[in-house]
Parts: structure tokens; C-alpha cells; sequence
């Protein structure tokens, strides 16, 4: 049953899980802000797509955000406490340190369940999401129209476009066009042209009329040309997304029961996400506790490197999982097992039983 402590630890943790969240979100969706406009401005993506990229982003970010903010919150928290010594007033009244586990896991339970939800269901979709509007952002901006008076390249400059001027009914007139096939260049100069993109949406045909168009191998000295009174030169447009491991975009149901190691090592990663809130609770409840006259803020950079340590294993597991190193048996689970232990370590340095035999060797 909730006591008046542990409401009140619980609101001290909830209000810090919320700020640090939302100041490491701003932090980390302010730099991909940043990424994803300087590669708008780039290919010239249009504006929705921008702002669709940036939701989405922002959704990533906050699944990679949630162990660390779990963590650190129950660490200003109940560091606080410690600090201020009401935690010695709570100790003076006959509630022993286990007790700080009740509010925190209240609040870390809902939070795990939370990141599970996004990691299983929403994340996948996210992240294929994304692929597909950097794919549709990437085809509008080599499929725009394409200006009279200027030079335009596209197709990874395998090909290169300018018109003189254009007509009343959106005919470019006076066209010169470059392609590259192979190790073959063409070159097509036309009275004018027009743009029509194919059914997928990837390849656009630029249909030259009444022209000209020669086409050789650069070094040699035989080359054909050809007057033509209508061409079509396609161009092609990569899929995004294409050469990117396609797990992380997987609905998890594909991957569940899958014999593959990508997708074994994929769904541990999505199970460890939720994991990890839990394990870094139950970590932060002895690291938070502090020595008398130690800083508020003395084993926060503790606290950081302990993630970072826990995150790379896991990182390092998953990869060892791929490649087969390791067996789908042992997984990501050692990992979360040995962060666990330090935890219980922590405890038993804590625990009185534990300080009342240090005592006794010290006076000994």
C-alpha cells in the first residue's frame, strides 16, 4: 500500500523522468533537425515530406532516450533526497532502502510497457515509413519540372538536362541532353521535350522530339548518330532504403519464430529496449545513494558511463549474434544478467548487515 513517501518519491521521480526527457529529446531531435534540412535543402525535398521525416525522427530518438532518462531520473531523485538528508529522516523512521523500489517501479513498469509498445509496433512502422518518404522526397526531386536556363543534373549525374525556354503548353523547346549507359555516352540535342513518369513512380522518360542524338565510347574513335523524330531516354531513380539492413523495418510477428540470426539478434534488441528500464531501475536505487557531504550530482558521470558500458554489450551482442559468434541461446541476456549482478553487488555493500562487519574488522 502507497504511504505519503512513496507518492512522494514517486512525483519527485515522474517529474524527473519528464525533464530529463525532454531536455536530452530537444538535444537530440535539434541535431537531426539540422541533418534532415541540410539534405532537404540538398535534393530539395518537399516541405511535408520535411516535416513528416522530423515526427517520425523524433519518435526514434525517444525509444533510444527512454533507459537512459529512466536512469538518470531515479538517480536526481533520490540523489536529492540523499543529499538533503531526508532520506536519513526516512531511514530514522523505520523504512529501510528497499522501500525506494516500491515508487520507482511503479513508475518504471508503466514506462517499460510504454517503450515496448513503441519498439514492437511503432518503431517498425516508423522506420518504414521514413524509408518511404526519403524514397518519394528523393523521386520528386530528381521527377520535378525541370527550368528553362539552367543546367540540371540527376540520376547520381548520369545525366545532365537544359532547355532554352518553354512553351505556353509546358514543352521545353530547344533541349540538350546528356546520359550515361555504361561506359556509352549519349548525347541528344532536340526541337523540344516533355516528361512523363512511368507506372512505380521510380523511372521518368524524357521524350526528345525532332533531333538529333549521338552516342560513342569516350577514347574511341567510332560513334553513331542518329536523327530521330521522337526518343525516350528512361531514368531511373534508386530505391531507398536499398543495401540497409531491412530488419529493423520488420513487423516484429515476422521476426518471432524466424530461424534467421539477423532476426533473432533484431527481435533481442527490441526486447532489450524495455529490459533495460527495469534493469537501470533497479541499478539506480544503490547508485543513487550517496556518502554524507557528497555532491548532489557526484555519480551521475558513474551513471553515464554504466549506460554507455550496457549499451555497447548489447550492441556488441547483437552483432556477435549475426555473425553467428554467439549462440541465439545466450543472446542479449548475459548482458542484462551482468548488470543485474552489479546491481545486487551495490546492495550487499549497502545493506547493514554488510557495513556492521566492516565496522567491526575497522575496530577491530
Amino acid at each position: 500500500m502507497f504511504a505519503t513517501i512513496d507518492r512522494y518519491v514517486l512525483r519527485e521521480v515522474a517529474t524527473a523522468l519528464a525533464g530529463v526527457t525532454v531536455v536530452l529529446l530537444a538535444i537530440l531531435v535539434s541535431y537531426q533537425v539540422a541533418r534532415i534540412l541540410g539534405v532537404a535543402a540538398d535534393r530539395g525535398f518537399p516541405q511535408e515530406i520535411v516535416l513528416t521525416l522530423i515526427r517520425l525522427t523524433t519518435l526514434e530518438n525517444l525509444m533510444v532516450l527512454v533507459p537512459i532518462s529512466m536512469l538518470l531520473a531515479a538517480m536526481l531523485a533520490l540523489g536529492r533526497l540523499y543529499h538533503e538528508s531526508e532520506m536519513a529522516a526516512v531511514r530514522a523512521c523505520g523504512i529501510g532502502p528497499e522501500r525506494q523500489y516500491l515508487p520507482v517501479y511503479t513508475l518504471a513498469l508503466p514506462v517499460a510497457a510504454g517503450l515496448a509498445w513503441l519498439t514492437f509496433v511503432v518503431g517498425p512502422e516508423a522506420r518504414d515509413s521514413a524509408e518511404a518518404l526519403r524514397g518519394r522526397g528523393l523521386r520528386d526531386a530528381e521527377f520535378g519540372l525541370l527550368a528553362p536556363g539552367t543546367f540540371r543534373t540527376y540520376a547520381d549525374g548520369k545525366a545532365v538536362f537544359y532547355a532554352e525556354s518553354s512553351g505556353a503548353d509546358g514543352r521545353l523547346i530547344n533541349v540538350f541532353m546528356q546520359h550515361l549507359a555504361g561506359d556509352r555516352v549519349e548525347v541528344a540535342t532536340a526541337a523540344w521535350a516533355e516528361q512523363r513518369v512511368l507506372a512505380g513512380g521510380r523511372t521518368q522518360l524524357m521524350v526528345l522530339h525532332d533531333g538529333e542524338r549521338i552516342e560513342g565510347v569516350p577514347g574511341q574513335t567510332t560513334f553513331r548518330r542518329i536523327r530521330f523524330a521522337e526518343h525516350g531516354i528512361p531514368v531511373v531513380v534508386p530505391e531507398a532504403g536499398v543495401g540497409r539492413t531491412v530488419p529493423e523495418r520488420k513487423p516484429s510477428r515476422e521476426l518471432i519464430g524466424s530461424s534467421s540470426l539477423v532476426d533473432i539478434a533484431e527481435l533481442q534488441r527490441r526486447i532489450s529496449m524495455p529490459l533495460m528500464v527495469l534493469v537501470l531501475a533497479f541499478v539506480a536505487v544503490p547508485l543513487s545513494a550517496l556518502r554524507p557531504r557528497e555532491g548532489r550530482y557526484a555519480r551521475l558521470a558513474l551513471a553515464i558511463l554504466l549506460y554507455f558500458a550496457y549499451a555497447n554489450l548489447l550492441s556488441a551482442a547483437q552483432v556477435w549474434i549475426e555473425k553467428g559468434r554467439l549462440p541465439p541461446e545466450v543472446g542479449t541476456w548475459w548482458v542484462h544478467a551482468l548488470v543485474l549482478a552489479g546491481g545486487l553487488v551495490l546492495i550487499h555493500r549497502q545493506s547493514p548487515v554488510t557495513r556492521w562487519f566492516r565496522r567491526r574488522r575497522h575496530f577491530a
